[in-house]
């Protein structure tokens, strides 16, 4: 089967650095894909060879557009293709959800992403929850920071529990700021990647930008403002139903976690479950709920998420 590329600045985009994209394809296709001039060949089964020969039109239109084609895209445009839905692929091209301090563009990477990023614009209240990797709470910051810059809010304020401490909290040494930090670091990683180090310490400054545990949330209204909660599955249900009413005129609220890595005490029920079941049917709140699919870090993690999903399965089966 052949295909023709326009010129050899759309071959190197698409077969990537080293031929890594078409590795991937390969890999997923179970196809051997060469390059004679201009011509791409593709050699295979027939049911294969077509669906790579789908693939490989559909990036190369993406390439045309300016998107970016890389190993993680194509391994989502094959899952895509073999459930007939490579069309809908287009749905996540254009968006850009925001650019960082150095120029590069935060978009969604798959259709969860893309049903996540609008549910959290059209809503006051989003859910997500999902495994790790699938940027729960990344795009959530990235939304903030927009929303700030647009003066759509006055403030932003990121919270997540610090349950692994628990009691022993105060044991640790430095003040209560030093004490908490290693819980928060995560959130301040992203800020950094998103906004740089110096935005970001200017907003702490102004006390435009806030990055607490949820301990400190007791007794606040929190108006004007995009709250995210991240980690959430560590909450209880007491801490969850705190934190919702805290919500003040004109906020916005972003809910993340992973139901999978709950690290309360045995027996103990995690706020965000309870809060899925409890807020399921309230208008105005959004419930997302990502996948293995929707993991766009290393492929390695994919593979870590969906062989405990297997392991997972198993084990409920034989219990």
């Amino acid at each position: 089967m052949l295909l023709t590329l326009e010129n050899m600045e759309s071959y190197l985009s698409l077969f990537g650095m080293n031929d890594r994209n078409m590795a991937a394809l390969e890999q997923e296709c179970g196809v051997a894909v060469s390059l004679r001039g201009q011509e791409i060949t593709i050699q295979g089964e027939e049911k294969d060879a077509e669906l790579a020969e789908q693939v490989i039109a559909k990036l190369i239109e993406m390439l045309r557009k300016g998107e970016i084609v890389d190993a993680s895209r194509i391994r989502y445009a094959v899952a895509l293709a073999r459930d007939g839905r490579l069309d809908e692929i287009e749905e996540i091209l254009g968006d850009v959800v925001a650019i960082t301090h150095r120029g590069r563009r935060i978009q969604c990477k798959t259709l969860g992403q893309r049903e996540y990023v609008s549910a959290v614009r059209d809503g006051q209240l989003t859910i997500a929850v999902g495994p790790a990797g699938t940027g729960k709470t990344y795009l959530a910051m990235a939304m903030a920071v927009v929303a700030l810059k647009n003066k759509e809010v006055e403030r932003i304020v990121l919270t997540r529990p610090a349950v692994e401490a628990g009691e022993r909290l105060g044991f640790l040494p430095g003040d209560m700021t030093q004490k908490v930090d290693p819980y928060l670091r995560p959130l301040y990683d992203a800020l950094y990647e998103i906004m740089g180090v110096e935005s970001y310490q200017r907003l702490v400054e102004r006390g435009t930008l806030e990055v607490a545990p949820l301990a400190f949330m007791r007794g606040r209204t929190l108006a004007d403002a995009f709250i995210i909660l991240d980690e959430a599955q560590n909450t209880t249900p007491e801490q969850m139903k705190m934190f919702l009413t805290r919500l003040g005129a004109s906020s916005r609220c972003v809910v993340t976690g992973d139901i999978s890595q709950i690290d309360l005490p045995k027996g103990k029920k995690s706020g965000l479950i309870e809060a899925m079941e409890v807020l399921k049917d309230v208008e105005g709140i959004h419930i997302v709920e990502l996948t293995a699919k929707d993991v766009v870090r290393h492929e390695l993690v994919q593979k870590i998420v969906r062989a405990y999903e297997v392991y997972e399965a198993k084990e409920g089966k034989e219990a």
